[in-house]
């Protein structure tokens, strides 16, 4: 009886580990992971690093993506925000980039060619072994995941080979990879303020070679979360259980942390926008700049043609990004009380003026109006920041002179901050409110109607080998409103 019992219990067990990996396993509740800011306070770090940073990643954002093997996503270069996952059974966890240029959840494998070994972040960084995960499984080229979702476009697949991606940037760094699917272990929310753990099971990318910048241990981390518009990302993934909003929210505080949601958010409501149709971004129509009173010339032939390549709503952008055109006036209009004679250029190309009094006194206010009579109302102490010497120096920054960024507006976090932006891919909007970022919002459970409150959360991080120490970093919390995590067969 004994050998028996062992037997049955065995038996159950292989069963259930069978279940776990053919995805047969579904979970409810809502799921929340922390997410972190990689920088510190603005004007604390390095003012070249921002720009670094924004340049490093445009590169990609505007260069598109050259994807012959597989794969409509444009994974793009290190985003502000990340967060920690886990993968694998049993789970292991990894740091990823949280962004809303990127589609695909993808991270290091084991065997890299050419994967960083260290990030100068401080996180320890980690190689994803499908080989030693139970629950792992391997996605072919012939499945519906690759040929529906990922390159229907694809014509030289070989029955049973691997469901591969490469995707080429325009600074000549590359990532390589195939598909692979097995469990996503997170946080589920379930109350007020209150998490338990869950499991999911996913599709997501292994990659196995990387060039350029991102073998490079700057920004390094394991992978990259995307909250992009494609198929094959992780909310459309969701979304295509039905039990999942394809919506996203971010709540980004000055200096307390902040909030972001996946799902319906149903406090504080929003005014929005419509999100520009076939663009690989969240882009949406601009129709005029006010300073003060006064309004910048928009040209013309960049933003009142039928293609309307309007702005970029990016939270993985620090600063904010104009053409030339639009740049001169903007920056001759927001200085004009100021006296020349006391601009200093910082860094070589942060215009500055020196520190005195309220900011908000000092320069106008800056409002973007948009398409569908949306605002986004900019005050002077949220488009300036202050320098460790005093300085009052302007975060708009000129496209420059390339090709692919002549026509080109980005506004980044600086000017996202303090206010509840929403994207929202089932009606193809993107919206937002002025909004106390370190307090909280309210979420709706779509399977139970329940409504949760979800509070900002906000720490301290010490970042060995990054030359400064206790380092107060942004926080956030990701809320997955879900009931169920979708499965693939």
């Amino acid at each position: 009886m004994g050998v028996f019992v062992v037997g049955f219990m065995v038996f159950v067990l292989l069963v259930l580990v069978e279940l776990v990996r053919l995805g047969g396993v579904g979970v409810s509740g809502n799921v929340v992971f922390e997410v972190q800011h990689k920088f510190g306070v603005v004007g604390n770090e390095s003012l070249s690093g921002y720009v670094a940073h924004d340049l490093y990643r445009h590169r990609r954002i505007l260069a598109g993506a050259d994807m012959p093997i597989g794969g409509d996503s444009s994974p793009t270069s290190a985003a502000l925000y990340y967060t920690k996952i886990q993968l694998g059974s049993p789970a292991k966890e990894f740091y990823v980039q949280v962004d809303t240029g990127s589609d695909i959840l993808w991270v290091n494998c084991a065997g890299c060619e050419n994967c960083p070994q260290k990030s100068d972040l401080g996180v320890p960084l980690s190689l994803y072994d499908p080989d030693q995960s139970l629950s792992s499984g391997t996605v072919t080229c012939d499945q519906d995941f690759c040929t529906t979702t990922v390159d229907p476009s694809n014509n030289e697949c070989v029955l049973g080979s691997q469901c591969s991606y490469v995707v080429r940037y325009g600074d000549g760094s590359s990532t390589t990879g195939y598909f692979v699917r097995d469990n996503v272990q997170l946080n589920r929310i379930s109350g007020d303020r209150q998490t338990s753990d869950m499991q999911g099971r996913i599709m997501f990318g292994c990659g196995s070679k990387q060039s350029g910048g991102l073998g490079k241990s700057q920004q390094a981390l394991d992978g990259i979360l995307g909250f992009g518009q494609s198929n094959s990302s992780l909310i459309s993934q969701l979304a295509a259980s039905k039990k999942v909003k394809k919506m996203f929210s971010h709540c980004l505080s000055g200096s307390k942390g902040g909030i972001f949601a996946i799902g319906e958010v149903v406090h504080p409501e929003v005014n929005s926008t419509p999100i520009l149709p076939d663009m690989t971004h969240f882009n949406i129509e601009l129709k005029a700049i006010q300073v003060g009173d006064e309004f910048v010339t928009l040209p013309t032939k960049m933003f009142n043609t039928a293609a309307k390549r309007g702005t970029v709503i990016d939270s993985g952008t620090t600063l904010a990004y104009f053409p030339d055109p639009v740049y001169n006036q903007l920056m001759k209009k927001v200085s004009a009380a100021q006296s020349e004679a006391d601009v200093q250029i910082v860094d070589n190309q942060f215009k500055c003026y020196p520190a005195h009094g309220n900011v908000d006194d000092v320069f106008p206010i800056v409002i973007f109006h948009f398409a569908n009579a949306l605002k986004l109302r900019v005050f002077p102490h949220q488009y300036i920041f202050t320098t460790q010497h005093q300085y009052w120096c302007i975060g708009f920054m000129s496209n420059g002179m390339q090709p692919r960024e002549s026509n080109a507006v980005l506004l980044g976090d600086l000017l996202l901050t303090d206010r509840l932006v929403t994207y929202n891919m089932e009606d193809q909007t993107i919206g937002w409110t002025d909004y106390d970022c370190s307090s909280s919002i309210r979420v709706k459970d779509e399977e139970s109607g329940m409504v949760y409150e979800v509070g900002a959360h906000d720490i301290s991080w010490t970042r060995s080998g990054a030359g400064r120490s206790n380092v107060s970093v942004f926080v956030l919390l990701v809320f997955i409103i879900a009931t169920k995590l979708v499965m693939y067969e």
